[in-house]
């Protein structure tokens, strides 16, 4: 195990990346059952930071980590393989404190265990399988290319252009709300030819744009991709959904109601 971890990720450069990586799980496994404890009331932990009236939400700890580690990484010579390493495994608790967050700062508001809250899930799962992938030496189609060619190499163009069109196809693919398909691959190109070419799903940016005409094509594909989301994917989001309350609780709680400000009283006419 040693050796294939000397082999793998200190030969390769990639001690950094593994500690960021460890850090992101490490600080979202511990964030998560801290809000599960605070959620359940047990008295033998501490609960929220609330100092006076003032609920300092773990965001807010996770920018200063970010920062504190992004200045650290800037400042770190090169060669001190060490320490920036320590560095990432610190941005990468605050990017897990951010992101556990991610719902609250879309929505400006208290969404944490609403449905709207899962949106923090899936930030961290993609955040967790891209840096895995990064760390398991994928790289996105014409990147290699790009970075270790000289300035005016023939395949630095290419590697360019390769990755040019590989961002089209995942901006696509994206758009048509599949979202793993986009991001994974940007690492799998196969997966974005195959999401480019499918049918979008319903309530995406590409069917409001090109599936809501009166014509005979675009009600075709209106209810074909209804009916796909019906028997394919609602099955998979279900799923998704058990693995998430299983790790970071049950997501079903009200949205708040907006408090309207009370007005002062007018003072009585004279």
């Amino acid at each position: 195990m040693t050796g294939w971890f000397e082999r793998t990720v200190v030969a390769t450069d990639r001690l950094p990346l593994f500690c960021f990586f460890v850090g992101v799980i490490v600080g979202f496994g511990f964030i998560r059952f801290s809000v599960r404890m605070i959620r359940a009331r047990v008295r033998w932990w501490p609960g929220n930071i609330t100092p006076g009236e003032l609920h300092i939400h773990h965001v807010v700890f996770g920018v200063v980590f970010m920062l504190v580690a992004g200045v650290a990484g800037l400042v770190i010579p090169v060669e001190t393989t060490s320490w920036r390493a320590v560095a990432a495994g610190l941005f990468g608790i605050g990017a897990a404190l951010v992101l556990d967050e991610f719902a609250l700062l879309l929505h400006l508001s208290d969404v944490y265990w609403s449905e709207k809250g899962r949106t923090s899930i899936d930030a961290v799962f993609v955040a967790i399988a891209l840096s895995g992938l990064l760390l398991l030496g994928l790289r996105p189609l014409g990147a290699n290319e790009f970075l270790t060619r000289g300035e005016t190499d023939p395949a630095q163009f290419a590697g360019a252009a390769l990755i040019g069109i590989n961002l089209t196809l995942a901006a696509i693919t994206l758009l048509k709300g599949k979202i793993w398909t986009g991001l994974l691959g940007i690492f799998v190109p196969v997966l974005l030819i195959v999401g480019t070419v499918r049918l979008a799903r319903p309530h995406s940016p590409w069917a409001r744009w090109f599936y809501r005409g009166g014509s005979r094509w675009a009600e075709r594909r209106r209810v074909r991709a209804a009916a796909r989301e019906r028997r394919y994917r609602q099955p998979i989001i279900m799923a998704k959904i058990r693995v998430q309350e299983l790790i970071a609780g049950r997501h079903d709680l009200p949205l708040p109601r907006p408090t309207r400000p009370t007005r002062p009283p007018r003072p009585p006419r004279r």
